[in-house]
């Protein structure tokens, strides 16, 4: 006898499932802005490997009941150190980039920046994975960092006497691409995600504890409670996140994550006075809209497979 197939989703369940993935991602994207907005409010008073110390410190515990729920230290075994150490190495290259944009920078420039990723994960995914990119995806990643030279406009206002800042972030959006392919090595080695993020967490402390020895300063109790903010606000965020794809698509949710422009430049305004000018909005239109473009193209070509 031949099992009974699968029976077919419930309609009503599968769109109230979508509905609540998007809803968390969008809250999700909400929560990163205000960790960006804390991380902002800190400014250069605290630096930047401080910052990334406490943000990886204050998010170990609330990582734990997640830790527990997958099966305790079981759950947090490794098969490939080495690849958690690379992992833990480019994620710092992002941090880095971010955390530093963050205080020289306008905080939704540096969301914009931040979604530079997949076009260096496009290009990076030809050598280190073996992918090819058909010339519709290559002009795209062409057109996504014409959006990024209309935003900083080299040489003239658009980069405000800041190009180190605006360097790192597209440094860190390498640095978050290269760890983006060495995740999906790791899944398919069979690493656990709970492990990922967890040990990530960790070698981040260790290695920023270590860089924040020869510069530390004692923050003030408002610091404590920003860096406080950082840490938890964050962990908040990627729960909500992982949460949010275990509730509908990738290829449904992913073009969502787009709304951090909008929650940045709105914080950006309201607190800062920090409005986008004409040039900025056109850049940061021609960026996201080149990330969603490579974006259909994995969806289209992901079908066809």
């Amino acid at each position: 006898m031949h099992p009974d197939p699968p029976a077919p989703p419930d309609p009503a369940a599968l769109s109230r499932a979508r509905r609540r993935g998007i809803a968390l991602v969008l809250m999700a994207s909400a929560t990163f802005a205000l960790a960006a907005a804390f991380a902002k409010a800190i400014g250069a008073a605290v630096p930047v490997a401080e910052v990334i110390l406490f943000r990886n410190l204050f998010a170990i515990p609330a990582l734990l009941p997640v830790v527990l729920a997958a099966g305790g230290w079981a759950a947090l075994r490794t098969r490939n150190p080495m690849s958690h150490a690379a992992r833990t190495l480019f994620g710092m290259m992002g941090m880095i980039g971010a955390f530093y944009g963050y205080v020289h920078l306008p905080i939704a420039t540096v969301t914009a920046l931040g979604f530079t990723m997949p076009l260096f994960l496009t290009v990076l995914s030809v050598p280190l994975l073996g992918e090819r990119v058909g010339w519709r995806r290559g002009a795209a990643v062409l057109v996504g960092f014409l959006g990024v030279l209309m935003m900083v406009r080299p040489g003239g206002e658009g980069m405000r006497g800041e190009g180190l800042a605006v360097t790192l972030c597209l440094l860190g959006s390498v640095g978050w691409a290269l760890a983006m392919i060495t995740i999906r090595r790791m899944g398919e080695a069979g690493e656990s995600a709970v492990a990922i993020v967890f040990w990530f967490a960790v070698g981040s402390a260790v290695l920023a504890g270590i860089a924040a020895l020869p510069v530390w300063v004692w923050p003030t109790p408002l610091q404590w409670l920003l860096l406080l903010g950082i840490g938890l606000v964050s962990a908040l965020a990627q729960v909500l996140m992982t949460s949010a794809y275990r509730s509908g698509e990738t290829t449904l949710l992913a073009p969502f994550e787009y709304s951090g422009i909008v929650w940045t430049t709105a914080l950006g305004g309201f607190i800062w006075a920090e409005l986008p000018d004409a040039w900025d909005f056109a850049g940061i239109a021609v960026l996201v809209g080149a990330g969603l473009y490579i974006w259909h193209r994995e969806v289209v070509l992901g079908v066809k497979r």
